[in-house]
């Protein structure tokens, strides 16, 4: 089986595996610009969870490697029309885009993320099973009856006939007792180490509280501003909000969705479609006036499909605005209500 050292130092090793994609998804949802294909440095670095400054290093060091799989950079007219299509407000005079395989490219190649670690984790996981299983039986697409089948395997050949055999053998045998007892211990840790392998992998499959639903945020990244509205729209009324208006537009005076909680308290929403972003600030200043002043809200969401820095955070805290930022939306779109609205 490929170890991850080797997946690290290989580029042909990489190569191997680069068309398993879905790995990425299985192991946290990646989201894409409206385009449905590409990302930014930006959202690569938040799907990995480290800095901007980590993968351009990683760029510059694997350019080459990284290019061949789809990273490339935009300029000039090819910029314009990108961000004509895609309604990116970047006023940069370049843009690095990522296509899946280049994420999985870096996967293979950042050493310090733990999301990094766990997507090639997950790929020898499936490469090892692909590599294992029979010619004329050719690895199936649900990974759900393939485990079954492990699992049948496993219970039926070593622990119901192999085991058994040598029991048998040690036992009417002399001169080969200490070969037989050895072999019976070898089989023993295979069997225990396929089980440990099968676990690890039902683990990373499973449903785990820390990992969001797949493709609640790509589908939400691949809204337009009004879309976003709309959808912020429905999560309230799903949650019990009553009288909700959607009022995104010229003359909104800094505030999108307005309505009533359950329990009858006056609520205001600001939303901020921006992926690849960050709400800072003089974003929450503003939206303070118009909550607090102009619309005497006794309720204040800042809902935006981008992280908010840390003082935007703590001034949202101080103020009483609530700060719904990309993880909250996530979990809040999946299905878990917000506490403020309760």
């Amino acid at each position: 089986m490929i170890n991850e050292s080797a997946l690290l130092e290989s580029k042909t090793l990489r190569g191997s595996v680069l068309e398993r994609t879905d790995v990425l998804d299985r192991v946290k949802a990646l989201s894409l610009l409206p385009d449905g294909m590409h990302v930014t440095t930006a959202m690569v670095a938040a799907y990995f969870q480290v800095r901007v400054k980590a993968i351009r290093s990683l760029v510059m060091d694997h350019r080459a490697e990284l290019e061949a799989n789809g990273y490339h950079v935009l300029t000039g007219t090819e910029l314009s029309a990108f961000k004509a299509l895609s309604g990116i407000q970047s006023r940069t005079p370049s843009l690095a885009l990522f296509s899946r395989r280049a994420v999985l490219n870096v996967a293979m190649l950042l050493r310090d993320s733990e999301v990094a670690r766990q997507v090639r984790v997950y790929l020898l996981d499936m490469e090892y099973l692909a590599r294992t299983q029979p010619v004329n039986n050719p690895v199936p697409t649900d990974t759900s009856s393939l485990d079954d089948r492990i699992d049948q395997r496993i219970t039926h050949i070593l622990g119901k006939t192999v085991v058994p055999m040598f029991n048998a053998l040690i036992e009417t045998s002399g001169e080969h007792r200490k070969e037989l007892i050895a072999l019976r211990t070898g089989v023993q840790r295979i069997e225990r180490r396929l089980h440990q392998h099968h676990a690890r992998l039902k683990r990373l499959e499973g449903v785990r509280d820390d990992r969001p639903a797949v493709g609640v945020m790509a589908a939400m990244d691949a809204m337009n501003g009004s879309a976003f509205e709309r959808h912020i729209a429905k999560l309230l009324s799903r949650d019990g909000c009553t009288n909700v208006v959607v009022q995104g537009g010229h003359g909104d005076r800094g505030v999108d969705v307005i309505g009533l909680t359950a329990d009858g308290r006056r609520l205001v929403v600001q939303c901020r479609y921006a992926p690849y972003l960050s709400i800072s600030s003089p974003d929450i200043q503003k939206f303070i006036g118009s909550a607090k002043v102009l619309y005497s809200a006794e309720v204040a969401l800042f809902v935006a499909t981008c992280p908010f820095t840390p003082d935007a955070l703590h001034l949202a805290a101080e103020t009483g605005i609530t700060a719904v930022h990309r993880g909250v939306l996530e979990e809040w779109s999946a299905g878990e209500p917000l506490k403020v609205l309760e």
